[in-house]
C-alpha cells in the first residue's frame, strides 16, 4: 500500500505467484507485506493451476484486477517454459506481463525465457535477503506502468 497524504492507495493489480516451493512463496508473500507491496496477490502451485487462474477456470481463485505473473521454471505437472508457451499461443492471455523469478542462473534457461517475451529474468538467490529487492521493484513497476 502507498500512503498519499491521508489515505491509503491500493494498486490495481494483482501478483499471481507461480511457484511449488511453498518456502519460497512463503518468503515472497511475507516480503511483499513487509514493504507495503501494492497489489493483491494469488498463488499457484504449478503452471496448469496458473493457467485455470489466468484463464477464469479456476474454482476457487478469481482475478478481478491485471495481472502479473511470478513464473518458476522448475514445477511439476506444467513447468514454467510449458506455462510460457501456453500462455504466449492463447490470444487471450498473450500480453500478460511475466517476469520469471527462478533459482536457475543458467544462460540457456535465461535465454529461453526471454524469447519468450518474459518482460524480467530475476534469480531468487540475486534478489536481496527475504525478497526485499523484489518487493521494492514490484512496488516502483506496478506504480509506474499501465497493465494490459
Amino acid at each position: 500500500m502507498v500512503e498519499t497524504g491521508e489515505c491509503t492507495v491500493l494498486a490495481d493489480c494483482t501478483v499471481l505467484i507461480v511457484d511449488d516451493d511453498d518456502v519460497a512463496i512463503e518468503g515472497v508473500l511475507r516480503s511483499f507485506r513487509k514493504h507495503d507491496v501494492p497489489c493483491r496477490t494469488l498463488t499457484a502451485g504449478d503452471g496448469k493451476e496458473a493457467l485455470a487462474v489466468l484463464s477464469g477456470d479456476h474454482p476457487d481463485k478469481k482475478l478481478t484486477t491485471p495481472v502479473i505473473v511470478l513464473l518458476d521454471l522448475n514445477m511439476p505437472r506444467m513447468d514454467g517454459f510449458q506455462f510460457l508457451e501456453a500462455v504466449r499461443a492463447d490470444p487471450q492471455l498473450r500480453r500478460t506481463v511475466i517476469f520469471v523469478l527462478s533459482t536457475s542462473s543458467r544462460d540457456q534457461d535465461r535465454c529461453r525465457a526471454y524469447n519468450e517475451q518474459v518482460a524480467g529474468y530475476m534469480v531468487k538467490s540475486e534478489v536481496g535477503p527475504q525478497f526485499a529487492r523484489l518487493a521494492e521493484f514490484m512496488t516502483k513497476y506496478t506504480l509506474t506502468q499501465e497493465l494490459p
